[in-house]
């Protein structure tokens, strides 16, 4: 972890890094129900967005959603080319491909931008997208809240130990340099452990695109629902899910390890735990934004 932050406070954000002992590669993820549906291939070798490059498994439709909603927001988020690789901060690629496709969405030149913070950074830029400042606000590690609104009306945020406090530093500005300063100060002192404590916890039956699998402590690990999709027949829901990880590296759709490549839908419907490939979260572990 190459972020600057006092030891005071290190202590603590060393919690809710997103570093994995518990991978589980060798096993089989939560497929896809419905017999030839987990073996299709929906990951189209076209398409500049997540709903045009991922198909929905045959019998099956994506979920209604309002338009401007988070979830709109989401399911229209730009990827990269096809074949596109993940990347790390330092231009290094990711060394494991567990991914079907790459946000374009950039991951800045720090190691800022991890599991936790991606989940913050679309969250953000949705909310900033659409005019939403005064909702803009994410918890540090201590409780502090560091909102935009007060960001953007030229205050900053002093460290001194583990003492944080606002500071006039700077002019009243809406621009998205101003927002984006913001954000790398929100990576630099929060992570699951914080998002832990200040979103809520909901049923895998009232999943939404948007909620987020979150496991917040040492270590921790944060994963976003992108994008769902549901059989009318059966009411079966599938999920598709997107993550960042440690080092700072490009936002990426997951592979399911257990339909194979192709198909990176999950199921609702699965029992025990659900196996994502670098992490494994227990069905009481989804969690939404208040707000």
């Amino acid at each position: 972890m190459n972020k600057w932050i006092p030891v005071t406070i290190l202590a603590v954000l060393l919690l809710s890094s997103c570093s994995s002992p518990k991978e589980e590669l060798s096993k089989a993820a939560n497929a896809v129900t419905g017999g030839k549906s987990s073996r299709q291939q929906l990951v189209l070798a076209e398409g500049t967005s997540v709903m045009e490059r991922i198909a929905v498994p045959k019998g099956y439709e994506r979920v209604p959603i309002e338009h401007g909603s988070y979830a709109d927001y989401l399911r229209k988020l730009p990827l990269k080319p096809p074949g596109s690789k993940v990347h790390l901060f330092n231009g290094e690629l990711k060394a494991k491909e567990v991914y079907e496709a790459v946000l374009d969405v950039d991951v800045g030149e720090r190691d800022l931008q991890q599991c936790a913070d991606a989940v913050m950074r679309l969250r953000a830029e949705y909310l900033y997208g659409s005019g939403n400042y005064d909702q803009i606000h994410f918890n540090f590690t201590n409780g502090f809240k560091a909102d935009f609104a007060t960001w953007r009306k030229g205050n900053r945020i002093d460290v001194t130990g583990n003492k944080v406090s606002w500071v006039k530093r700077g002019t009243a500005s809406n621009s998205y340099e101003v927002f984006r300063s913001y954000l790398n100060m929100v990576f630099a002192y929060a992570g699951t452990l914080s998002l832990s404590k200040e979103m809520k916890q909901v049923p895998i039956a009232e999943m939404q695109a948007g909620d987020v699998f979150l496991e917040g402590g040492s270590p921790g690990h944060a994963i976003v629902v992108l994008d769902m999709a549901q059989n009318p027949k059966t009411g079966e829901k599938l999920f598709i899910l997107a993550q960042g990880y440690t080092p700072a590296q490009d936002i990426h759709i997951l592979v399911n390890m257990g339909n194979g490549e192709g198909n990176p839908w999950y199921s609702t419907a699965f029992e025990g735990k659900l196996h994502s490939p670098e992490w494994t979260f227990t069905r009481e572990q989804l969690y939404r934004f208040t707000d």
